[in-house]
């Protein structure tokens, strides 16, 4: 039986990846931080306590593994208290990734596959001009920043070592089980809210959980997908606007959408201290997945209305 290894198998990404791996036939490893919000199910072993910053995997566990999932990291905080954030950022996300990587490498781990973010390209793009994996990267956060310094790092283990990498640079993943501002504003719309939001004309990609992890277990063993980056995608982008009229009707629910111009949102955005929200209510931010289609011969299998649908029964 193929065996894989998930980091953060008990969050949002992980506990799906598991799930679908075993039912894919796979055995899994998975490293979790505290035994919260999992299950352990047929062939999956759980370890917990594993502590991002230091990547505290025991060496024998990567023995026969095929290929290694890291979904862990210390996320974008909105409002981060810490001293230095870059530091914090770097302790795990790019310190601890590669110290795991080399300790993959050495065990005889086949892939490695990280988790990273289209936030390395910046926050926005412009309407129509989406993101190639080519383009250049300019990471405007302390915790964009730390990934492509992951990636860079990844990429030097993978020309020194037998072990393939696999970077993929998801845009926002929404999902059952999804937080933040996406499951804040289905709440919204489902109690019947207004929002200000009805006259927004940006263009946003969007990735459902199961696209994502369709596309992950691709990357797998996929032979073209060897030291490559991949955008992955929904492949149809929409405006915040047209997101929250398609999530009422998977949801049953009137759209509730008030037409505010974006400035007058900006301007009172600024005022409440809630600037970086409004970006990404109100700029466009797009990627390109005609790599992983052409190269790896990927199709999302799931609509975005389909993924909504799914979104709509949990809530």
């Amino acid at each position: 039986m193929k065996r894989a290894i998930i980091t953060g198998a008990n969050g949002f990404i992980g506990a799906a990846l598991c799930k679908k791996l075993t039912i894919s036939g796979w055995s899994v490893l998975g490293f979790i931080q505290t035994n919260e919000n999992i299950t352990p199910g047929h062939n999956i072993e759980l370890i917990s306590g594993f502590k991002l910053e230091t990547s505290n995997i025991p060496k024998n566990s990567l023995i026969n593994t095929q290929c290694l999932i890291h979904t862990a990291a210390r996320v974008h905080v909105m409002q981060d208290s810490t001293v230095d954030p870059l530091h914090e950022f770097r302790k795990v996300n790019v310190e601890g990734t590669l110290r795991l990587a080399k300790q993959a490498a050495a065990a005889g781990v086949k892939r490695f596959i990280l988790l990273s973010s289209v936030k390395v390209h910046g926050e926005s793009s412009q309407i129509g001009q989406s993101f190639r994996e080519s383009d250049q990267v300019v990471p405007e956060s302390p915790y964009a920043l730390s990934k492509y310094e992951a990636e860079l790092g990844l990429m030097e283990i993978a020309k020194t070592t037998s072990m393939e990498v696999v970077i993929i640079r998801p845009p926002l993943v929404y999902g059952p089980g999804a937080k933040g501002n996406f499951r804040i504003l289905l709440n919204w719309i489902q109690k019947g809210i207004p929002l200000p939001l009805g006259a927004i004309n940006n263009r946003r990609s969007f990735v459902g959980i199961d696209n994502l992890v369709d596309f992950i277990i691709t990357c797998l063993e996929h032979p073209k997908a060897a030291n490559q980056i991949f955008f992955v995608s929904d492949g149809e982008d929409l405006s915040t606007t047209e997101l929250l009229k398609r999530a009422a009707m998977a949801m049953g629910r009137p759209a509730r959408l008030i037409p505010v111009p974006p400035v007058i949102l900006q301007i009172g955005a600024k005022v409440l201290g809630k600037k970086e929200v409004a970006q990404r209510l109100l700029s466009s931010l797009q990627v390109d997945i005609s790599k992983a289609q052409n190269l790896l011969g990927w199709t999302p299998p799931l609509s975005i209305n389909e993924g909504l649908s799914r979104c709509a029964r949990e809530i």
